[in-house]
């Protein structure tokens, strides 16, 4: 990241600027940073002004406590002047509920685009599987059990215990547990982990909420109804693709979006 801003308290955020065109504000999802999006800028590039930067907590980006959400906001705030005052917001996983909450208060952006971001209502159990990551996710971080915060995480996903002993013994495993704090972060803007619908009516701005076609049905479900709660909302599926979307795939579209 070559460049630094400062949001509203004192934090310091790093980020870089690609590109030229129609500036779009990457946003990372969880155990992630600016690096995670990079190569999506990198697509977007020929036709965006693509931002990307270590969300509070990570990367070279610094931490200011108490985090609160509204901490979170502020920091696009200060990165949209940064940038001139004129951009879209794009988010993935949690981070696209990070930047619906930043329309919803205000924020003063073109428009947004998210991809599947997990809201548990469309998942069975969902809402009990979210509440109970919440409580062991506060002891393991109180505790300073980094290594278990992690893990809890990788089963909220959905990997299984061979691969996430695998993950342990790996040389990306520092790495994770240097970010493992900011689980609790994602945690706190996914909230109850259940639609914000009310919240969402407040967007002002068109919202584009993007699904993989290979993903599981509940996330679907979950991407069509954040097209349906926003006033101006558009749902489209990437077929074959996976939470783990392809740069290739959706740099396009994204693109599309964002320059229309």
């Amino acid at each position: 990241m070559d460049k630094k801003t400062t949001s509203r308290d004192g934090t310091a955020l790093a980020y870089e600027v690609t590109g030229q065109g129609p500036a779009v504000i990457l946003v990372c999802g969880a155990m992630s940073t600016g690096g995670t999006v990079a190569p999506l800028a990198a697509r977007l590039a020929d036709r965006c002004t693509a931002v990307v930067y270590d969300r509070r907590g990570r990367g070279a980006s610094g931490d200011t406590a108490p985090y609160a959400v509204a901490r979170e906001v502020e920091d696009l705030a200060a990165l949209l002047d940064a940038v001139g005052g004129d951009a879209s917001l794009f988010g993935v996983s949690s981070g696209g509920a990070l930047v619906l909450e930043a329309a919803a208060s205000g924020l003063p952006v073109r428009r947004v685009a998210v991809y599947e971001v997990p809201y548990a209502d469309f998942l069975r159990g969902g809402a009990e599987r979210e509440a109970a990551y919440k409580e062991a996710l506060t002891k393991a971080l109180a505790d300073g059990r980094r290594g278990d915060a992690v893990e809890l995480f990788l089963r909220l996903t959905g990997l299984g215990e061979e691969m996430i002993h695998g993950a342990r013994q790996s040389p990306m495993w520092a790495g994770m547990e240097a970010v493992a704090p900011s689980l609790a972060y994602d945690d706190a803007v996914m909230g109850d982990g259940l639609l914000p619908r009310e919240r969402l009516a407040a967007i002002s701005v068109p919202v584009l909420s993007v699904a993989g076609g290979a993903s599981p049905e509940w996330m679907h479900r979950a991407s069509q109804a954040v097209a349906e709660a926003v006033p101006q909302g558009t749902y489209r599926v990437l077929p074959r693709q996976t939470h783990m979307v392809e740069p290739d795939v959706l740099g396009p579209v994204l693109a599309d979006y964002c320059t229309d």
